[in-house]
C-alpha cells in the first residue's frame, strides 16, 4: 500500500484506503434481490420494515410506528386475550406504467404486523391510538401499583 493517498493519484489503491474518494455501498444492490424474491417473500419484508418505539411512563406503555403515507383506515390496532396489541395493516404497491423505468425501489408494500405482549399492569380496556403525520401513536393505560398497607403494632411491656 502505498504512503500517497489516493487521491493525488486519482485511482483507489486498497479498498481499506481512508483517503479513497470512492464510496463503498454495502447494500448496493440489495433492492435487485428482493425485487426478484418471490411476492410472499418481499411482504416478510415489509413487514421487518415496520419500526416501532415502545416507551413505558410512570402512567402508560407508549408505542410510536413510523407508518409514512398511510391512512389511518389501512391501519388496524386491536387487543387480543392474553394482553397482546397487535398493530396491523397493508401499504399498496404503486402502479406501473409501461413506460415506466425504475432506478431503485427502497420503499417496501405489502401487509404488516407486529405484536407485543403486555405486562400484567396494562389497563387492556383502556387502549387509545392516534395517528398524526404518520406516526402512530397507542397508548395503553397503566394500572396503579397498590403498595401494602404498613399497620404499626403496638409493643407491650
Amino acid at each position: 500500500m502505498s504512503i500517497i493517498p489516493s487521491f493525488f493519484t486519482g485511482s483507489r489503491s486498497n479498498i481499506f484506503d481512508p483517503f479513497s474518494s470512492e464510496i463503498w455501498d454495502p447494500f448496493q444492490g440489495l433492492s435487485s434481490v428482493i425485487n426478484n424474491l418471490p411476492e410472499s417473500s418481499r411482504e416478510t419484508t415489509a413487514i421487518a420494515n415496520t419500526r416501532i418505539d415502545w416507551k413505558e411512563t410512570p402512567e402508560a406503555h407508549v408505542f410510536k410506528a413510523d407508518l409514512p403515507g398511510l391512512k389511518k383506515e389501512e391501519v388496524k390496532v386491536e387487543v387480543e386475550e392474553g394482553r397482546v396489541l397487535q398493530i396491523s395493516g397493508e401499504r399498496s404497491r404503486e402502479n406501473e406504467e409501461k413506460n415506466d423505468k425504475w432506478h431503485r425501489v427502497e420503499r417496501s408494500s405489502g401487509k404488516f404486523l407486529r405484536r407485543f405482549r403486555l405486562p400484567e399492569n396494562a389497563k387492556m380496556d383502556q387502549v387509545k391510538a392516534a395517528m398524526e403525520n404518520g406516526v402512530l401513536t397507542v397508548t395503553v393505560p397503566k394500572a396503579e401499583v397498590k403498595k401494602p398497607a404498613v399497620k404499626a403494632i403496638d409493643i407491650s411491656g
